[in-house]
């Protein structure tokens, strides 16, 4: 059974920094592109950051460009997200995802074949 399963996340005042982590479990995902995606309330899903599946290419909302950092280790089949600076506005479920495409820009929800149940991210004023 595959499954990715995200944590890290928690309640955080404004300007702190959290670590998220998406270990994948049931398969490889070496070939795979990883990606960052998040939902707050009343709003849609929203593309967070990706990376290609050697970690040679990033991409990241222009809105969290600058202070959120995608990272993977193929040995660990994990993903990670460094989120510094953050603001109220990050607060959302945040949920990571794989696309057997591999490159890892996509920011179509449907164009990710698996994901993971979300982790909850807090962020206090």
């Amino acid at each position: 059974q595959v499954q990715l399963v995200e944590s890290g996340g928690g309640l955080v005042q404004a300007g702190g920094s959290l670590r998220l982590s998406c270990a994948a479990s049931g398969r490889t995902f070496s070939s795979y592109a990883k990606g960052w995606f998040r939902q707050a309330p009343g709003k849609e899903r929203e593309f967070v950051a990706g990376i290609s599946w050697n970690g040679d290419n990033t991409y990241y909302a222009d809105s969290v460009k600058g202070r959120f950092t995608i990272s993977r280790d193929n040995a660990k089949n994990t993903v990670y997200l460094q989120m510094n600076s953050l603001k109220p506005e990050d607060t959302a479920v945040y949920y990571c995802a794989a696309d057997r495409n591999g490159l890892g820009y996509t920011r179509r929800e449907n164009a990710w074949d698996y994901w993971g149940q979300g982790t909850q991210v807090t962020v206090s004023s």
